[in-house]
């Protein structure tokens, strides 16, 4: 049997909370940081670190404001992370065609 040649998954992106805040962030201009917890079920320190890892890559800008007295967190997804987000879709696109060519070749 062949060994298929698969593109090898970007780990920023490929962590599961960090591919879900990618998602929401993805088709809509902005998320808030409780949005984004309530969303993920996650807690306000794993949710940061996600949010830190993301930023340090250039994959997202963090905007910390106050309104009122009250501090508010909103994300916005970079172009870096628009294009990074898409080429992971298309790098997991590659394993689906192969799961599926492997899948019908057993038949």
């Amino acid at each position: 049997m062949k060994k298929p040649i698969l593109p090898e998954l970007d780990p920023i992106v490929h962590a599961p909370a960090r591919l879900a805040i990618l998602s929401i962030l993805i088709s809509a201009e902005s998320a808030g940081f409780n949005y984004l917890k309530e969303a993920l079920d996650a807690t306000d320190g794993n949710l940061s670190t996600h949010l830190s890892r993301l930023e340090a890559a250039g994959l997202i800008t963090i905007e910390k404001t106050f309104e009122g007295k009250k501090p508010s967190t909103r994300c916005v997804i970079t172009q870096k992370g628009r294009r990074a987000f898409l080429k992971h879709l298309d790098r997991l696109e590659i394993f689906v065609n192969e799961a599926k060519s492997a899948g019908l070749k057993k038949k």
